[in-house]
C-alpha cells in the first residue's frame, strides 16, 4: 500500500532530512513514485484514489489471507489498512457495527466516532487495536492525517521524503528507496504520526518520546527511529464502554 503527501499536509519529518542530506542518493518526485507503484501493480485489482493536490492513495488487495489489505471510504474520510486485527469481534460490539465489518471499515468508524462526538483524540482508539496491522488514515474535510504501526511491528511499514518534498508511507520498502534515497526508515512499531496531534508520538506508552538515530552508511534506510524507554513495566488497563449516546460506545481506560 501507498500514501503520498504533499507539504500543504505532512510537516517533512527534521530527522529524515538529516539522513538524506548526511549521504545524499538519487530521488524522484512524489507522482513518479506513485506512477511506479501503479505500474509495478495489477492493473485490474488495483484502487487508487487522488485526493486533490494534497496527496494519493492506492493499494494492491493480492496478498495472502493472514495479511490481506483493506480499503474503506465514507465522508472524504480514506482507510488503508494491512493486516488481521484478533479482537476485531469485540471492538465491532463496542462500536455498534454489524457482522460482517472488515478492519478497515471498523476504523473508519471509530475514527469518525473519535472526531465527531468523543472526549478523546483520534488517536486513543489505537491502543485497543489487538493483531498485526498498518494503516494509513486521511480526513480530506479536516485534511488530518493518522498513520500507525501495531505494537511489534508485525507489518512492516516505512516513511521516506521525495525530491519535491513529499512524505510517503509504503509497505515496499524498495519501492520507496527509489524515490526517497537515504531519507528513509522504518516507521516505529506501537507508534502514530498525525499531523494534528503532534507528530509522531507512541500510543502504546504515551509518556515515551520517539527519537530517532543516524544509520551506518552501508544501511538501506538513512534513519531508524525507536521509542525512549522510561519505564520497564506498563500499568493495567482496564476497558470499559463509555457511552456516547444513539447507541455509539467506546472504549475508555481506568
Amino acid at each position: 500500500m501507498l500514501g503520498v503527501f504533499s507539504g500543504e499536509v505532512v510537516e517533512v519529518p527534521a530527522e529524515l532530512v538529516a539522513a538524506g542530506s548526511r549521504t545524499p542518493s538519487p530521488k524522484t518526485r512524489g507522482s513518479e513514485l506513485v506512477s511506479r507503484f501503479l505500474r509495478c501493480s495489477d492493473a485490474a485489482a488495483m484502487v487508487s484514489v487522488q485526493l486533490g493536490s494534497v496527496g494519493h492513495l492506492a493499494y494492491n488487495p493480492t496478498k495472502s489471507p493472514s495479511c490481506p489489505r483493506l480499503f474503506a471510504a465514507k465522508d472524504e474520510i480514506f482507510c488503508l489498512f494491512e493486516g488481521v486485527l484478533d479482537n476485531l469481534g469485540s471492538l465491532m460490539q463496542h462500536y455498534g457495527l454489524s457482522k460482517g465489518t472488515n478492519e478497515a471499515v471498523l476504523i473508519l468508524e471509530a475514527y469518525k466516532t473519535l472526531r465527531d462526538r468523543a472526549p478523546y483524540p483520534a488517536s486513543f482508539m489505537l491502543g485497543h487495536l489487538t493483531g498485526s496491522f498498518s494503516l494509513i488514515i486521511f480526513d480530506k474535510a479536516t485534511s488530518s492525517l493518522l498513520v500507525a504501526s501495531d505494537a511489534h511491528g508485525k507489518v512492516p511499514l516505512f516513511w521516506g521524503i521525495t525530491a519535491d518534498g513529499c512524505v510517503a508511507f509504503c509497505d515496499d520498502l524498495d519501492l520507496l528507496k527509489g524515490s526517497c534515497g537515504k531519507s528513509l526508515a522504518p516507521f516505529p512499531q506501537g507508534c502514530f504520526y498525525s499531523n494534528t496531534l503532534g507528530g509522531l508520538k507512541s500510543y502504546e506508552n504515551p509518556k515515551n518520546k520517539v527519537t530517532a538515530t543516524l544509520a551506518d552508511d552501508e544501511e538501506i534506510c538513512g534513519a531508524t527511529f525507536q521509542q525512549d524507554i522510561k519505564s520497564k513495566f506498563s500499568p493495567t488497563l482496564l476497558l470499559q464502554p463509555l457511552s456516547l449516546g444513539d447507541g455509539d460506545r467506546i472504549l475508555c481506560k481506568l
